[in-house]
């Protein structure tokens, strides 16, 4: 099937983008409706074994439960495809970007957004340039070299693995920026997703 966003990573940057993709809907604009997205999760996010006291306007919360929630709010607006499965390899042809599972599964999309945290990165396929991470507490942590989020045409990388502080906010933040990047180029005008009431 061709999506037109593939999201790799169901982190705090990965759920954000497809949240802030999916809420684009119900909102009067043609260009978005009918839009399908995919999002591949392997549940290894660092966001499961984080205890969030710090999030402004959130009150204590795992962050298991926070994952759960953000699905759900997801699924709440529809149009995103969550698969539990690995990534191996995304190559750009003609037709956009072709994604590869370890299944054997191919998945095409327009747009492709990395949010794979900064563990490692071995998706093969793109020559993406891989370095350490700056922000990183830890060493031997990794980000994927970028401008303004975008390492290829119309491929992003968010999060961590942007080099984005490992901060909750920080890395749900770029998810949103990109989200709102890929909308305006659907659009052909810039876009930003607000709630207001009666949308």
């Amino acid at each position: 099937m061709i999506y037109d966003v593939i999201i790799v990573g169901g982190g705090a940057s990965g759920l954000a983008c497809a949240l802030t993709l999916a809420s684009s809907k119900g909102r009067g604009w043609q260009w978005a409706e009918n839009r399908n997205y995919l999002l591949f999760d392997k549940g290894e996010s660092d966001l499961n074994k984080a205890y969030l006291k710090n999030v402004p306007g959130l009150s204590a919360t795992l962050g298991k439960d926070l994952i759960e929630k953000i699905k759900k709010q997801i699924q709440d607006w529809g149009g995103v495809q969550i698969i539990q499965e690995e990534v191996i390899e995304i190559t750009n042809g003609d037709q956009g970007y072709t994604v590869k599972t370890s299944s054997g599964s191919s998945y095409s999309a327009d747009y492709v957004v990395l949010a794979t945290g900064f563990h490692a990165f071995g998706i093969k396929g793109l020559g993406l340039e891989v370095v350490e991470n700056p922000k990183s507490p830890k060493p031997g942590r990794v980000m994927i070299k970028h401008k303004d989020f975008e390492a290829l045409p119309n491929l992003f990388v968010v999060g961590t693995l942007a080099g984005i502080s490992s901060h909750f906010t920080s890395c749900a933040g770029s998810g949103v920026e990109v989200a709102c990047e890929i909308l305006s180029r659907m659009a052909g005008k810039r876009i930003v997703i607000h709630d207001v009431p009666n949308v």
